[in-house]
């Protein structure tokens, strides 16, 4: 225990193996600095330095873009995917309580209307699945 508290405590950072001592620095024109600005954003890194050092080493530099029209056709898909899963189980319900609740010809004309309402609803999502893929290849890069 004596050694413990003769012993100095380590605090603050650690320090780094190979640390960046040697600055440099440019001065562009507007027009350079604003081509710069926009390969900058494009890139996505989030700090000039990484950048200028990929562009000066020339590293392979990963770009992501975000479409946001794209986005928020895959947020409204999913939430109509989550609507479609839900009237699926409300039909099996519907035909539980029809079977049970009326008799034979009186579920049957029920059981018409709720054949007649699912057809249109597989004709609806036939019409998104083609607008997707229609989207899909006009929008989306592959």
């Amino acid at each position: 225990m004596a050694t413990e508290k003769n012993k100095p405590k380590q605090v603050g950072r650690r320090p780094k193996a190979d640390p960046c001592r040697h600055r440099l620095a440019i001065n562009l024109n507007d027009a350079d600095y604003a081509a710069f600005l926009s390969l900058y954003e494009a890139s996505g890194l989030s700090d000039k330095a990484r950048f200028i050092t990929s562009c000066i080493f020339n590293r392979e530099l990963k770009v992501v873009k975000v479409d946001k029209a794209a986005m928020d056709y895959y947020m409204r898909l999913t939430t109509f995917h989550s609507q479609f899963r839900a009237i699926g189980v409300n039909y099996n319900q519907v035909t539980k309580a029809v079977k049970t609740a009326f008799t034979g010809k009186k579920a049957l004309a029920f059981l018409y209307k709720l054949e007649k309402a699912t057809w249109e609803l597989v004709a609806l999502n036939q019409k998104i699945m083609d607008l997707t893929a229609e989207f899909e290849q006009k929008w989306l890069q592959k």
